[in-house]
């Protein structure tokens, strides 16, 4: 398995009766695609939304047009509206999230390697910002690790 934090996710989402929707940018599938490589994991894993568009963050999701045209998609506010929006739209217990530059340039003034993650749980929104380094793949790759890891000890 690509993602040991993906197994040890779906195993205590399953534990607790829990599911689990994805609502990803810069990942572009990937934390859907580490959770549903777990077997067993089609009891807890609801779906993903991969709204790459800055558009799609505010026309399925919900996320505030006023925020994103203020700000761009790479903010905090964003990816907690980003978790909160697919927690809704799926009908999950946890909504995970992830925006954020990866490269080769700089997003909406937002350097390369700033990402946020978030996890919407029915008790409330976890916000992290991570400043992560290396080329594109590395950064998609540790924004997955990031987010299950936050998932993980929130749940755990």
């Amino acid at each position: 398995m690509r993602e040991p934090a993906a197994r040890d996710v779906v195993h205590v989402l399953t534990e607790r009766g829990r599911t689990v929707a994805t609502a990803e940018s810069l990942t572009g599938g990937l934390v859907c695609a580490a959770l549903t490589e777990v077997p067993g994991s089609s009891a807890v894993v609801r779906g993903g939304v991969v709204a790459y568009a800055t558009e799609v963050k505010a026309a399925v999701l919900g996320v505030d047009g006023e925020l994103l045209a203020r700000g761009g998609a790479v903010q905090g506010e964003v990816a907690a509206q980003l978790a909160e929006g697919v927690r809704r739209v799926l009908g999950a217990d946890v909504g995970l999230a992830t925006t954020g530059v990866a490269g080769p340039a700089e997003q909406d003034g937002q350097p390369v390697g700033r990402v946020f993650v978030a996890v919407a749980r029915p008790e409330g929104t976890t916000l992290r910002q991570l400043d992560l380094s290396g080329d594109r793949a590395a950064i998609r790759e540790q924004t997955v690790s990031a987010v299950l890891a936050l998932t993980h000890s929130l749940e755990g």
